[in-house]
């Protein structure tokens, strides 16, 4: 490609148990590309597969990884993402092995594919995206981007649905005028994300919808004429009843197709009703494409990241603050703020309670739904006056958790250490 002397790279990397993605731009507003496995061809999948070759310490990954199993030259290991979600110990060859530390691994050699268009020295930013994006998900993320010469602050993560919403905002504005909607076949789920805008707030609010619907195994079609024809009518007709679904009774502008379970020809009526008055797109590459297109709007912040704000499933939904006095006047104090993801939500301060032993948090909702004031009651509390520590987090993407320590009173009173823990049900 002849990119060696360009400038750093912002990289979209798409984690998959089966398969990962690695999209690029070489700037915060061009085009974005995808690293392919083969000269002149679309070939963008990396499987997320190791193997360790049989009497040495050489570890393989991707379609060499596969190759050297199949050989029977190796000991292969799959599924790295579950296995490093999950936490138990890996047995390779007799050798327990950290399942973190092999993803790790993983990461850092498909990673290493930079160097088709740069080095991973010259990474400027990146965005990892994973299906599910969780807490766990996120401590295994952290930890194995902690070595890469990347700052901190310019390393991000969102979930798939947060991916197509970044994708799909990066197209022409005709593509997403009404609803967008995606169908992703994998293994034998067909996953669905329908994104509508709810046009009538400031900034207009985003959400996914999520399904997901058991189908036909991803297998090679039959060979012989009349049971191909079976299967292409099975696969078909049970495409088009998940595409009615999903697509009927909505205002559609835009369908992409993605996933190897498509790559084959069989949809005639499901894609003839989908191509009713909407465009529909197929390819493999949307989600790293759109991590890295989201990277981009963090970096250099668009009509898009100040008219729009996406509420998946992974974001809060809700402000979160409280009253406190300040220059004798009480005032709202912000906390959280609606839009960030919740397993990123996160704050300290430190405050003066100057009677009683109850604090207030201010719950507002961007869903409609009514504010509340969720009051936490310190139980033998020390003194009248005090200092203390209010930190505010989340394991859960509903539930807020406050922890609230004695900081003491300067020279009047040393600190106790107690800590008062409340969790809050946000919505």
């Amino acid at each position: 490609m002849g990119f060696l002397n360009s400038d750093k790279v912002i990289v979209g990397y798409d984690l998959g148990n089966d398969f990962t993605q690695i999209s690029f731009s070489f700037s915060e507003t061009g085009d974005v590309e995808t690293l392919s496995q083969a000269a002149n061809a679309e070939h963008y999948n990396i499987p997320t597969v190791l193997c360790k070759r049989n009497d040495t310490k050489q570890w393989l990954y991707g379609k060499e990884a596969v190759r050297c199993a199949q050989e029977r030259n190796g000991i292969q290991v799959t599924g790295l993402l579950d296995l490093a979600r999950k936490g138990d110990p890996v047995t390779v060859d007799g050798e327990s092995l950290d399942p973190v530390a092999l993803l790790t691994l993983f990461f850092k050699r498909s990673l290493g594919r930079l160097t088709q268009i740069s080095t991973a020295k010259k990474i400027k930013a990146l965005m990892v995206t994973c299906e599910v994006m969780d807490y766990r998900t996120l401590e295994v993320l952290k930890a194995i981007v902690q070595e890469l010469p990347v700052k901190a602050d310019r390393i991000s993560f969102q979930s798939h649905a947060e991916s197509f919403f970044s994708y799909v905002t990066h197209q022409a504005k005709e593509l997403w005028s009404f609803q967008s909607v995606m169908f992703s076949y994998q293994g034998d789920t067909i996953k669905t994300y329908r994104m509508e805008c709810n046009k009538r707030t400031t900034p207009i609010v985003a959400y996914i919808d999520e399904k997901e619907f058991p189908f036909y195994k991803c297998v090679p079609l039959a060979g012989e004429p009349s049971l191909r024809e079976r299967q292409t009518g099975e696969l078909d007709s049970g495409f088009l009843r998940i595409a009615q679904e999903v697509c009927e009774n909505h205002l559609i502008s835009s369908i992409y197709l993605i996933g190897e379970g498509f790559d084959q020809e069989w949809m005639k009526e499901s894609l003839r009703f989908l191509c009713r008055s909407r465009r529909v797109f197929q390819g493999t590459n949307l989600f790293s494409k759109g991590a890295c297109f989201g990277m981009q709007e963090r970096l250099n912040p668009g009509e898009i990241g100040k008219n729009y704000v996406f509420l998946g499933n992974d974001k809060l939904k809700a402000n979160v603050g409280m009253k406190v006095f300040r220059q004798g006047e009480e005032v709202y104090h912000a906390l959280l703020d609606a839009g960030v993801n919740w397993y990123e939500a996160e704050c300290s301060l430190d405050l003066y309670l100057r009677d009683g032993n109850e604090l207030g948090i201010m719950i507002t909702p961007l869903t409609g739904r009514n504010g509340k004031l969720a009051q936490i009651i310190l139980e033998d509390f020390p003194a009248d006056i005090a200092r203390l520590n209010v930190r505010l987090y989340m394991e859960r993407e509903t539930v807020l958790t406050v922890e609230i320590e004695d900081m003491g009173f300067g020279e009047i009173r040393a600190a106790t250490g107690r800590i008062w823990k409340e969790e809050i049900d946000l919505y």
